[in-house]
């Protein structure tokens, strides 16, 4: 079912997602189903239980090719609860990026370039994978939603902060 996504505004973004303790449940699996096919609705590359106005630490990411990322690599799909986030090296790379939860704008954010990340599956199966480039950021992106953290709120530079049509004028990149 897809489900309304929760804009910059709203305060429920801005809260610490609580642990998932139970794993295997239909709620569990219900929600992941739910958060696929509301990313997918809005091409997301991912989604974090907080943007449907869910508090707990779960994200799902992965795209194959997305019109809203027409230059990005492939990310594998990945469902991830309870997820943990370790930076490989202090090296920062800064990416254009933009959200479901504010739509229409792109910013340039400073992410580390290489990360371990761990967590779940649904089942409560370990998932331990390394990961760079667009891949590593997707990963910080949804996993800051847990913590209240929303991408504008990591911009060091607000010249480099604006509305997709004007930063992009000649590029075929929907408006989100």
């Amino acid at each position: 079912m897809i489900r309304e996504i929760l804009r910059m505004g709203d305060p429920r973004l801005l809260e610490k997602a609580r642990p998932v303790e139970t794993f295997g449940t239909p709620e569990l699996r219900q929600l992941a189903a739910d958060m696929l096919d509301t990313m997918r609705a809005a091409d997301g590359a991912g989604l974090a239980a907080p943007q449907i106005g869910v508090g707990l630490r779960v994200v799902i990411f992965g795209l194959e090719s997305n019109p809203r990322y027409p230059q990005a690599e492939p990310v594998p799909f990945t469902i991830l609860v309870n997820p943990a986030l370790t930076p490989l090296s202090d090296e920062l790379e800064e990416g254009w990026e933009g959200c479901l939860s504010v739509p229409g704008l792109r910013g340039l954010v400073p992410r580390f370039a290489r990360l371990a990340y761990r967590g779940f599956d649904l089942d409560g199966a370990p998932v331990e994978r390394e990961a760079a480039g667009f891949h590593a950021r997707v990963v910080q992106h949804e996993c800051d939603h847990l913590d209240g953290i929303l991408y504008p709120m990591r911009i060091r530079d607000f010249t480099r902060f604006g509305y997709t049509d004007v930063l992009f004028p000649d590029a075929d990149l929907p408006a989100d």
